[in-house]
């Protein structure tokens, strides 16, 4: 991999997180007003129009992309991805995207817990001191026992631990199908599961919050598909912690826009939460140096 392509990758990544920065902040406008299952459902349809788009002009035809070896546990994954983004996006209604972030931020960390027990991958106690000064972090933005522990919290604490768990399916899958089609059951299984649910939840939307909803369309298109490309020009292990950039970014258009309160233990824990989580990245990107 050369320099010029890493450099690249991280300045895809940033734009990347920045998109997706923004579509958080969207998304719980939008959540304010109207049904989070609705919102998350005309999303999701137009995320399965780009998968089906991407599949007929990258991978050949549909039906090549959608042939999967795992495809219930494809499924499933997408079923998890897209509960997780409504409870989120809940969180985000809740707390304020400061705080569902700071607390988010921690599934790096619980992806690297479970890939030992999960995956068979060794886990070392550098890597498992990491993930208990991350811990220690999160308590820090919960702080139970001092009376600011809301059950709110839990919205985005659940949220963290599904998607760790649908990243390690993500990692499993992959030993038996290509990328493209973990994308497109990812989108294609949670578009349809959305509308079961999320259709029943129908309401009428102003010309503006449909001008909204375009652009928030958009960018979770445009934001995977950039994604698509960081891990197109770079390794993932190079690129991977300007991911936690989207906390910041997220955290501005809190306070700016939404008025969100930045509380010093909500600050001091996210930097514990980042530190650990870029120890293991870093700790996991040195030794596959050393392995080659």
């Amino acid at each position: 991999m050369t320099e010029q392509n890493t450099r690249l990758g991280i300045i895809l990544m940033i734009c990347a997180t920045f998109i997706f920065a923004m579509q958080d902040g969207l998304s719980r406008h939008l959540a304010d007003t109207y049904d989070v299952r609705m919102v998350v459902m005309v999303r999701y349809w137009f995320f399965a129009a780009f998968v089906i788009f991407m599949a007929k002009h990258r991978g050949g035809s549909v039906r090549k992309v959608a042939s999967s070896k795992v495809l219930g546990l494809q499924i499933f994954r997408g079923v998890l991805l897209v509960a997780e983004i409504c409870m989120t996006i809940v969180a985000f209604v809740r707390l304020g995207l400061v705080e569902a972030h700071a607390i988010f931020a921690c599934y790096p960390l619980l992806i690297v817990a479970f890939s030992g027990p999960v995956l068979g991958e060794k886990v070392g106690w550098k890597r498992w001191s990491a993930i208990a000064v991350g811990f220690l972090g999160v308590l820090v933005i919960l702080q139970p026992g001092y009376g600011v522990f809301t059950p709110d919290m839990l919205w985005a604490l659940i949220a963290a631990v599904m998607f760790a768990v649908y990243g390690i399916l993500t990692r499993y899958v992959a030993r038996h199908d290509r990328p493209s089609t973990s994308f497109f059951w990812t989108g294609v299984s949670g578009a349809i599961a959305m509308t079961a649910v999320g259709i029943w939840y129908w309401e009428p939307m102003s010309t503006f919050d449909w001008f909204l909803m375009a652009t928030l369309c958009v960018s979770a298109a445009s934001g995977h598909y950039i994604l698509i490309k960081v891990y197109d020009v770079a390794e993932a292990s190079a690129v991977q912690p300007f991911a936690y950039l989207q906390l910041p970014f997220a955290s501005s258009i809190g306070v700016l826009v939404f008025h969100d309160t930045l509380r010093i233990n909500v600050v001091v824990g996210a930097i514990i939460v980042v530190s650990a989580g870029l120890f293991t990245f870093f700790r996991e990107r040195k030794k596959k140096l050393a392995a080659a």
